[in-house]
């Protein structure tokens, strides 16, 4: 744990169609930590439109990033291009091996991939791309949130402020962390058990893989190109 008088530089990557849950949620827990700054940053500084539409604006372009303590990347459907964007591979790669702190969210994890950082590590991403994770070498975990040595992951979505709490916790202690989820009143009471394929009935599962299975073939297609190209062997499960 860093000294609470030293700054942190933590800083999240953007692009068009992010998820924007996976990047506003650890938003909430990130940008509350204490002696730090935290900044969006996208390819350029133009604003940026999440799966839905909405527009989100960088506070600066990959370039303008100093070396960020915490890098932070989501996921969402635009993550499937990022995997053979080298402009924004190379700056991920930089910026991981100079952090304290690694941390993806949901499909960002993908991305990691792309870069060729995700071998031998202990992972966990959405539920309907968890099987795509050892195409990259590395080895799924199904669990909400995944701690591989400074490295955190976070599975589908609503999963990035547990691992941004988490986050928060290494960086500041777990009192801190606990009052940051007190400010946000995060306790959270679905109405429904269905936050799961395992809890969820059998056919709103089966409904969501259909909905999913294009992107989810297209991501699967690509996961294969970029990890020939890498020329990383796919790890056991």
């Amino acid at each position: 744990m860093p000294p609470d008088n030293e700054h942190l530089e933590i800083g999240s990557l953007i692009f068009e169609e992010l998820d924007q849950i996976d990047l506003t949620g650890p938003f909430e827990v990130l940008s509350r930590i204490s002696n730090s700054t935290y900044r969006i940053y996208g390819k350029t500084s133009a604003p940026v439109q999440d799966v839905k539409g909405l527009r989100i604006t960088p506070d600066a372009a990959l370039a303008d990033a100093p070396q960020l303590d915490v890098l932070h990347v989501p996921g969402g459907i635009g993550q499937e291009a990022l995997m053979e964007d080298e402009e924004v591979l190379g700056w991920v790669r930089r910026q991981a091996g100079g952090a304290r702190i690694v941390f993806s969210v949901c499909t960002g994890a993908l991305i990691f991939g792309g870069a060729g950082l995700l071998k031998g590590r202990r992972a966990t991403t959405h539920w309907a791309s968890l099987h795509l994770l050892p195409i990259f070498g590395a080895v799924p975990v199904n669990e909400r949130v995944v701690l591989d040595g400074n490295w955190i992951f976070a599975a589908g979505v609503t999963a990035g402020i547990d691992g941004a709490l988490r986050l928060a916790a290494q960086l500041r202690g777990e009192d801190e962390a606990k009052a940051i989820q007190l400010y946000m009143a995060y306790a959270p009471e679905p109405p429904f058990d269905a936050g799961t394929p395992e809890s969820a009935p059998v056919e709103i599962v089966e409904g969501a893989r259909q909905s999913l299975a294009a992107i989810t073939a297209k991501r699967e297609a690509t996961a294969r190109r970029v990890a020939d190209r890498l020329g990383i062997r796919a790890s056991a499960v």
